[in-house]
């Protein structure tokens, strides 16, 4: 069974950092490729950064493109997701999942960027 367990979120004001963490279960997972996913209220889900299963490649929405990195550490079965600059417009709630999308979904942790 997968399962995903995202921790790291909270209150920050515009131009700080977070480091969101993400540690999953089910040996299939470490194979696959891995999003941050966001969800803002009233907007669809989207994905915002993207990690190959080794961990060689990385992509992002341009909307967080030199702002956000993800990374895994295949050992620790974590995924992460470093945010710095932050922007009133990243609050949302952060989820991560396959990419694509692998069985269901954790519950995510909110992200609230505001002065």
């Amino acid at each position: 069974q997968v399962q995903f367990v995202e921790s790291g979120g909270g209150l920050v004001q515009p131009g700080g950092s977070l480091r969101l963490s993400c540690v999953y279960s089910g040996s299939i997972v470490s194979h696959l490729a891995m999003g941050w996913y966001r969800q803002a209220p009233g907007k669809q889900r989207e994905l915002v950064a993207v990690i190959t299963g080794g961990g060689g490649t990385t992509n992002y929405a341009d909307s967080v493109k030199g702002r956000f990195t993800i990374s895994r550490d295949s050992a620790k079965n974590t995924v992460y997701l470093q945010m710095n600059s932050l922007k009133p417009e990243d609050t949302a709630v952060y989820y991560c999942q396959g990419a694509p999308p692998y069985g269901s979904w954790g519950q995510g942790t909110q992200v609230t960027v505001s002065s």
